[in-house]
């Protein structure tokens, strides 16, 4: 491992205005390394860590179902759906396996079937709920009472890749920004599959080598555009069943482009029975307690990132999405509102003191360096992308450089200056030297993706 002395002195080698604020970036570097031991005890490895998919949530066994939910306020968890009646039986009744909050149930093969809907119901001191379990990774609604449940998925068949082994195309990406549901004429919601036929082969015809695809974690909301998420490691069921994901990302792994996804762990929405709120009785079994917890402006809830188990869900469902579903890399949404516990609201940075005081939240930013690990190392080349308006140093650095880790910054001014401009503006009349800045107003150490147009802004 190298120095940490030796990376703050690579990130002064790339910024010398960073020279003032060594000591912070060696207690930074050192917040990092300190969170990677905690969350790994010294007993695994990183990307063992950030396999949590694969022990928690509902799996098929060679001798039947095995089921795990981390709820450490419970005093007792069901599992209830369509095999039991939705009633408590005692027969799937969750055992705690830890102190900790760790609970489990096996049950026989014949018990669960292929399509079967479920929740978790757990009681706590005072009070119980339904709840979708956090690991879920298909949910879906009824068109009739509107209600989310979590539903049994496993197929006889399960989706063979064509392209197991696909490499992303070298160069810079050349991105396609792309809401599934929203990108056809018909007035429907679209479908993975829709959007495979209709889409994708205009997207390869105009020269595109990259897909960014929103929305794709489940979100109750479908108006928040997918940044409400609900259950983060199910791909949203009203564009079709996961397969239908799995052969888009095929087909464009077939024609040689990537296909990357915007992944929300800036925050998740705030709805109790769908999400992650009050999910064992206690507001801070995710997020933060109080007035920290909750993104007023948003209305959603704030992941503490100081928190090992926090980590490890996170971790995660980065993994997931790699294992599972092929994906390239990720667009993190919302950087600025995880790095600072001001989330940016109302705030402009105008020098490097608003990158170095008491409002930063370095446990994101050593979730964040730590994610880029795991990402990296899974995937070499894979590419994150971060959303940040703050400037952030070091942001789009290798973490091998001291940095957070990502690729690339994503400049969000400049579509949102584009779309004022050709809205406000006569061609006649640009200011140029406006003009200028917004397109060149960057970090020089780091790499920088412009959207031309995004309907993140043009939504707004």
């Amino acid at each position: 491992m190298v120095a940490i002395n030796t990376l703050v002195d690579r990130l002064i080698d790339a910024d010398p205005y960073l020279t003032a604020h060594r000591p912070a970036m060696i207690r930074r570097l050192g917040h990092i390394q300190r969170m990677r031991e905690r969350v790994t005890e010294g007993r695994v490895g990183l990307l063992d860590l950030a396999s949590g998919h694969e022990y928690f949530g509902l799996h098929r066994t060679t001798g039947g179902w095995t089921f795990r939910e981390w709820a450490p306020n419970a005093t007792a968890v069901y599992l209830v759906g369509d095999f039991c009646g939705w009633t408590e039986a005692p027969a799937f009744a969750l055992s705690r396996l830890t102190d900790d909050g760790q609970w489990e149930l096996r049950l026989p093969a014949d018990v669960l079937h292929h399509g079967d809907l479920f929740r978790l119901r757990i009681h706590w001191n005072g009070g119980r709920g339904d709840r979708i379990p956090a690991y879920a990774r298909r949910v879906v609604q009824d068109p009739e009472s509107l209600i989310f449940n979590a539903q049994v998925w496993s197929p006889d068949e399960p989706y063979r890749w064509r392209n197991p082994h696909f490499e992303r195309p070298a160069g810079p990406p050349l991105i396609y920004e792309v809401h599934a549901g929203m990108a056809q004429d018909a007035e429907k919601i679209g479908s993975w599959r829709e959007f495979t036929l209709q889409i994708l082969p205009r997207i390869v015809a105009a020269g595109y080598n990259t897909i960014q695809l929103m929305a794709v974690q489940e979100h109750p909301y479908y108006g928040s555009f997918g940044y409400h998420v609900s259950s983060f490691f199910a791909p949203s069921s009203r564009f079709g069943p996961p397969e239908d994901l799995m052969a888009l990302i095929d087909s464009a792994h077939e024609q040689g482009i990537a296909v990357i996804m915007d992944l929300v762990h800036s925050h998740a929405v705030s709805n109790t029975v769908e999400g992650l709120s009050l999910f064992d009785g206690t507001e801070y079994q995710y997020f933060h307690q109080g007035s920290r917890g909750y993104h007023h402006a948003w209305d959603s809830y704030c992941f503490d990132y100081g928190k090992p188990q926090i980590i490890h869900f996170l971790l995660s469902n980065c993994r997931y999405w790699l294992d599972t579903f092929h994906v390239d890399g990720f667009r993190f949404d919302g950087i600025t509102s995880m790095l600072y516990i001001h989330h940016g609201l109302e705030k402009t940075f105008t020098g490097y003191d608003d990158y170095f005081n008491d409002t930063v939240d370095e446990d994101a930013l050593a979730y964040l360096a730590l994610a880029n690990e795991v990402i990296h190392r899974l995937r070499p080349d894979a590419i994150t992308v971060a959303e940040d308006i703050s400037g952030m140093p070091g942001l789009a650095m290798p973490t091998a450089d001291g940095g957070v880790g990502f690729d690339y910054r994503f400049a969000m001014g400049v579509p949102d200056y584009w779309i004022r401009l050709v809205k406000d503006t006569p061609d006649e009349a640009w200011p140029m030297g406006n003009l200028w800045y917004e397109l060149t107003n960057r970090r020089r150490e780091g790499q920088t993706i412009t959207y031309s147009e995004c309907p993140d802004h043009e939504h707004g």
